[in-house]
């Protein structure tokens, strides 16, 4: 069990794990795809330091109506959407209630791709070695939806890299995805922040200008 942090803040988590995926994969200029907004800083410091492509891949959770914290499932960048057939069922949640939420839901993924992207289009996903990137996994439902949108898009790879995960989040991705990277998954878990010294907020601005660092970077390298 660890019992004191394991980073000082996102961009120290970010370095560590770069330094872990170039030395164990052979990933060519890869494409790494931030979970906004925590993901974001962890990322960047991956794409710098593997000379790799950084943008974003959205994704929120349909709360239950009433219970909005319980999640019944979440949509994607690119209209995907993952439910929870099950728990639908259990609380009696039409399709038309479905629909609505989603629409909901979908209208603020747009908004923040506007927000977040500017000008700028979503970069190619197909054939293309692609890194999932958050600041750490608790139940991972939010990445699973994400691997899941990104799987549709015909990538040639996926690896999921977060500096800190429960265990068992860690164990699932297995299943679902050609590599999972996951830096520590002490044991108990409590939360994503109890493990960094710094876990402030980031900011909406700080999302654009780390993707406008990106892109200039990109153009000037």
């Amino acid at each position: 069990m660890f019992d004191a942090p394991l980073f000082r803040d996102r961009v120290h988590a970010g370095r560590l794990l770069a330094d872990k995926l170039r030395v164990e994969n052979e990933l060519t200029r890869p494409l790494v795809l931030a979970l906004p907004r925590g993901g974001v800083p962890v990322a960047f410091e991956i794409a710098h330091d593997l000379h790799g492509d950084l943008d974003i891949f959205l994704v929120r959770k349909i709360g239950v109506p009433g219970q909005e914290e319980l999640a019944l499932g979440a949509i994607a960048s690119g209209g995907v959407r993952v439910i929870n057939e099950a728990l639908a069922r259990h609380l009696r949640i039409s399709t038309t209630t479905l629909d609505q939420l989603t629409s909901r839901v979908q209208r603020e993924i747009e908004r923040r791709e506007r927000l977040y992207r500017q000008d700028r289009a979503p970069l190619p996903i197909a054939n293309r070695a692609v890194i999932l990137v958050d600041d750490g996994l608790a139940t991972g439902a939010t990445m699973l939806a994400a691997v899941r949108a990104v799987k549709q898009q015909n990538p040639k790879r996926i690896v999921v890299a977060v500096p800190v995960a429960s265990a068992a989040a860690c164990r699932e991705f297995r299943r679902h995805v050609d590599e999972i990277v996951c830096l520590h998954t002490p044991e108990p878990f409590y939360a994503v922040g109890a493990w960094f010294e710094d876990f402030s907020q980031t900011t909406d601005d700080e999302v654009r200008e780390l993707l406008d660092r990106a892109a200039r970077e990109k153009v000037n390298g």
